[in-house]
């Protein structure tokens, strides 16, 4: 009898080998499974600190594949291109794969279904990466959903499908095609120096996020709806990069927060609503895939935002060395972990937006190169919803003070002494870590003076109260 013909893995941004959909399909047939990544042009445009953390992530996967006498196959070119010569190399009958929504990915993987198809292919495409298909979710009247409260309210009683558990075997084929090596690609040279710090913090893998969710549901989801806006404490769940690589799927994560809401913790409804906030923001990018590049709204287009990314006051937050403490410990923390603390996130992107009027785009692109659980419709809403043109049910004219955000959310100042070592007698080991990741051309030093603010709190609110009302929206 000859060997069945293999099936062709294509990973992507789903690093894992439980609640796989195309990978348990593929080990059920009984066929040989291959699994492949592929470094594409859509790889190669991601950031420096997505990049870094993608290596780490497949790193811990082949490892993983191998523990399972399996192997990652590593090939780098047009993805189209190199699907068909491990065809060929390998007689596969089929390819199988894990959808993205993002409009590059759509392209390319649209394109390839169709191509492979018409060559006599099997190519299927699943689902994994979300809870509901974006096109899934639909208002009354069958449009999509503009506000979050409301799209909520339509999902949160949805059944959501259990986990599925890792195959029990997968079958090797008679010969693995050739791969390339992975420390030859050296996802990490965007990096510099800043590759060591950040991965002190980084825990790569598919067993590692599993840790990581059942020590929060068990320890901390209780108080998450509490906590979870205080920088200083650990507090939140700690899964965004698990979640963008898709080393845990979210549905794994959305039925422990079901168990733990079914025990009587109190926080597991917040997380519930918040992995569905990371839906929303995909059934927007789905549905409006222009939240990417410009205004959500259109109106803000023609906003007087500061637009080059060059500008001082956009230096000055990039360095985080504005002079506003609660920005500059959350730039920080950033360069030194590679994440931020998601009160941070909305304090550093409503000043940079508002009181020191830069574009958007210039804060979304910067956590787009810094951020190592960078997302990209979560990245997106996240910088439009805190600028006013984005999807948001608030008046726009919200501008969050970060001096109160501070005094409420930092009482004790514990989050600023951890990220800001200036002025300080005896600065801890991650206030100093600053120095050592950020770029040496910045030629910053803890013995430098802390800045003055570049703008106030007070002056920035009254500037972009200002031009709000010169316009009319």
């Amino acid at each position: 009898m000859s060997t069945p013909s293999p099936i062709l893995i294509w990973f992507r941004r789903d690093l894992r080998l439980s609640d796989h959909a195309a990978l348990s399909e593929a080990a059920q047939s009984g066929q040989p499974v291959i699994p492949v990544f592929i470094r594409d042009p859509v790889v190669d445009s991601l950031g420096a600190a997505p990049r870094f953390r993608l290596g780490l992530g497949l790193a811990r996967f082949a490892q993983s594949l191998a523990d399972r006498d399996s192997r990652l196959i590593l090939r780098s070119g047009d993805a189209l291109e190199t699907l068909q010569n491990l065809i060929r190399e390998t007689g596969a009958g089929a390819v199988y794969w894990s959808r993205l929504y993002d409009p590059d990915s759509v392209e390319r993987d649209t394109r390839i279904k169709s191509e492979l198809k018409s060559q006599g292919m099997t190519a299927r495409s699943f689902g994994g990466h979300l809870l509901f298909e974006p096109w899934s979710v639909e208002t009354g009247s069958g449009g999509y959903y503009k506000v979050f409260t409301p799209y909520w309210k339509s999902v949160k009683q949805r059944d959501v499908e259990a986990p599925q558990p890792e195959p029990s075997r997968l079958v090797a084929p008679d010969e693995w095609p050739a791969s390339e090596t992975l420390a030859d690609w050296r996802l990490d040279d965007m990096m510099d120096r800043g590759a060591r710090i950040v991965g002190n913090h980084v825990d790569p893998g598919e067993d590692a996020a599993i840790a990581r969710l059942d020590q929060f549901i068990e320890d901390d989801v209780d108080t998450y709806a509490d906590r979870r806006d205080i920088p200083g404490v650990d507090g939140t769940s700690g899964l965004s990069d698990y979640l963008s690589l898709g080393e845990i799927s979210p549905h794994r994560c959305w039925h422990a927060g079901l168990r733990a809401r079914h025990d009587g913790k109190s926080g597991a409804e917040t997380f519930l609503k918040e992995l569905v906030w990371r839906e929303f923001a995909y059934h927007l990018m789905h549905h409006t895939p222009h939240i990417l590049r410009t205004s959500w709204r259109e109106e803000w287009e023609a906003f007087p935002w500061e637009t080059d990314p060059d500008h001082p006051h956009a230096v000055a937050w990039k360095q985080g060395r504005t002079g506003i403490e609660f920005v500059d410990a959350a730039m920080r923390e950033m360069y030194v972990t590679g994440r931020m603390h998601n009160r941070g996130r909305m304090i550093v992107a409503s000043y940079l937006t508002k009181h020191l009027m830069c574009h958007w785009k210039t804060g979304m692109n910067w956590f787009a190169d810094c951020l190592t659980d960078w997302d990209p419709a979560s990245n997106a809403m996240g910088w439009q919803w805190a600028a006013g043109c984005g999807p948001d049910a608030s008046p726009y004219f919200r501008v969050f003070n970060p001096v109160t955000q501070l005094d409420k959310f930092d009482r004790d100042r514990r989050y600023v002494r951890r990220w800001i070592a200036e002025d300080q007698d005896t600065p801890g080991e991650d206030a100093l870590a600053y120095f050592k990741a950020v770029p040496r051309r910045w030629g910053l030093s803890p013995e430098d003076a802390y800045p003055s603010a570049v703008v106030s709190a007070d002056e920035g609110r009254k500037r972009a109260l200002s031009a709000y009302e010169s316009r009319s929206f």
